[in-house]
């Protein structure tokens, strides 16, 4: 039973698109106004419920339809019914809705919003609106007391919307305010499918730079794959003939010829990495991150998913649970060949990981919020829809997937055998150190989505919709190549000083990646927007750090795999006394 109501709500913003009806209208047929949330327009994420403001109802009371999905509870959508009568079709004149006497708290409230630029979003059927809370000059302040709406419809269904503020009422205690509103009711030719058009900056995020860094990353990838083919080609090569060489000579011979090279720790390389538990761990909630990634970039290309109030978060927490069994199955698999036995806790650690570093983040940010009375607090029953689908959803699965990996890969099967005594790794070069390797692995992979990252910041902090996802996912490919190429050179330089400490250096040298992203953000606070107060600073850089953790551990995870393959290739094309 619990499992079906999960169920219900993973799938609910797929049934309910945006409001009850389905878009179409009969005439004379009821139009709901909601209004959202408001808030300063510098900080987007600070957001308030309309009426915490001294505005007033309409005189319509009776309102019957209105869901809510989980995307818009965790994003603070905050729809309230405005109270105004609006009919399809029909035109309604200036008419007065309510009056206000405004008293001293009002007029504090009033001047405060529009002293930090405060203003307002609405939605007339899934179609958004804003307007600003009103204007000063010098010392007085007024509040913009009527509503001009102009609706524009195709048949029997809205495609246009718009809203123009006038008559300013001057605010001062004792006051009284007569909110006003009318409703123009035009007929377009906009096709319903191109309604969201207006919405999008095309101008913006097709401009000729952004062309230009999808290019500039693509013969980035062509140099990297040059220089992979290179190492794999040339240098191996020779390495493989040295190899045969030394072992045509007799013990005194290589005893007396230089031993160096990665063929001289095969006996140490396969050996298995340290805290192998939580190295698993990352791995196999890598792959279930980069599995999710690629089917979001996909759906949100083909489905429009930004067109509807919170779905592209709901998409996302429905195909991060239904893809646990990529987690447990990578994790269960690589946990077993590197002969772990404490397979369950292995799991317990793998379907918790990153749920555990979001919700401990989520709680901090929720603290602030409630303490700031803000929209943006997520609802208890919110969190206890999350913890449902990660207790009966995201656990069950990733078990399952950890037994089915450990028992169809869960065998080890290296090229060569493991010897009983780890090797002694000697002094290297300052730039073979794994610190540098690490530092330095993640500098290339971020330069070939940086510019990608200023778009999507500034989609998600500065009021502009992103929806050119076939950009995206042309990016996404291009880091995955970047990260695959970048961290099996560093790591055939590590193998060739002869350090055999892999694993984790190939995971945190593409890792790395998630370190520049962080530092970016802090420059894009101090330099592309203007945010201030405690609220939104600790909002935005709890979200910047989920993120890139997110994506430290999807890079890292590229970075092994990729090197993983790359030796077990290697080694087991050389002979191996």
């Amino acid at each position: 039973m619990v499992l079906h109501i999960i169920l219900a709500v993973s799938f609910l913003p797929f049934l309910a698109r945006g409001d009850e009806h389905d878009h179409k209208y009969k005439d004379s047929e009821e139009v709901v106004l909601w209004m959202n949330t408001v808030g300063p327009y510098n900080n987007q994420q600070e957001t308030y419920k309309y009426f915490s403001l001294p505005f007033c109802r309409g005189t319509k009371q009776g309102i019957s339809h209105y869901h809510e999905t989980l995307g818009e509870n965790l994003l603070g959508v905050e729809l309230e019914f405005s109270g105004l009568d609006i009919k399809f079709k029909e035109n309604v004149q200036s008419t007065t809705y309510c009056s206000k006497d405004l008293i001293t708290k009002d007029c504090d409230l009033f001047k405060y919003a529009i002293k930090n630029h405060y203003w307002y979003q609405m939605y007339i059927d899934d179609l958004p609106l804003w307007a600003t809370v009103g204007e000063n000059t010098d010392d007085d302040f007024f509040v913009w007391s009527h509503r001009k709406l102009e609706i524009g419809y195709n048949g029997n269904r809205i495609v246009d919307v718009k809203v123009t503020n006038e008559k300013r009422a001057k605010i001062e205690k004792n006051a009284r305010i007569d909110f006003s509103y009318e409703v123009i009711w035009t007929e377009s030719k906009i096709k319903f499918d191109d309604r969201y058009d207006k919405y999008l900056d095309a101008s913006f995020f097709k401009h000729k730079i952004h062309w230009f860094s999808i290019f500039n990353s693509f013969m980035m990838v062509l140099f990297l794959v040059g220089l992979v083919a290179m190492i794999l080609m040339r240098t191996l090569r020779k390495d493989y003939q040295r190899y045969s060489k030394d072992a045509d000579l007799d013990d005194i011979e290589r005893d007396l010829g230089d031993d160096y090279g990665w063929k001289q720790i095969h006996g140490d390389v396969f050996r298995p990495s340290a805290q192998p538990l939580i190295f698993c761990s990352l791995i196999g909630t890598g792959c279930q991150l980069a599995t999710t990634a690629i089917i979001l970039i996909l759906m949100a290309a083909s489905e429009n998913l930004w067109t509807e109030r919170g779905s592209i978060l709901s998409t996302t927490i429905f195909i991060y649970a239904g893809t646990a069994p990529v987690n447990g199955y990578v994790s269960g698999a690589l946990y077993s060949q590197q002969s772990g036995k404490r397979w369950i806790r292995q799991s317990l650690i793998s379907a918790s990981l990153f749920p555990g570093i979001v919700c401990s983040n989520s709680f901090f940010i929720n603290f602030i919020a409630i303490s700031y009375h803000s929209a943006k607090a997520i609802p208890f029953t919110s969190m206890i829809a999350i913890a449902a689908i990660c207790l009966f959803i995201v656990l069950p699965l990733t078990l399952v997937g950890s037994v089915f990996g450990r028992n169809i890969s869960g065998t080890p099967n290296p090229p060569c055998r493991v010897n009983p005594v780890p090797r002694q790794i000697p002094e290297k070069k300052w730039f073979m150190e794994r610190s540098f390797i690490i530092l330095a692995g993640g500098l290339l992979p971020f330069g070939s989505v940086f510019i990608e990252m200023y778009f999507v910041f500034t989609s998600f902090w500065a009021y502009k919709i992103y929806y050119v996802y076939g950009f995206t996912l042309l990016v996404y490919l291009i880091l995955i190549i970047v990260t695959f190429c970048i961290t099996i050179v560093a790591i055939y330089f590590l193998l060739n000083s002869e350090d055999y400490r892999w694993q984790w250096t190939s995971f945190l040298s593409a890792a790395s990646t998630g370190i520049y992203i962080y530092l970016y953000a802090v420059y894009y606070f101090i330099f592309k927007t203007k945010m201030y107060g405690l609220f939104q600073t600790s909002f935005y850089f709890a979200n910047m750090a989920i993120f890139s953790i997110a994506f430290a551990i999807m890079t890292g995870t590229f970075g092994y795999l990729a090197c993983r393959i790359f030796i077990y290739k290697i080694y087991s094309t050389v002979k191996i006394d």
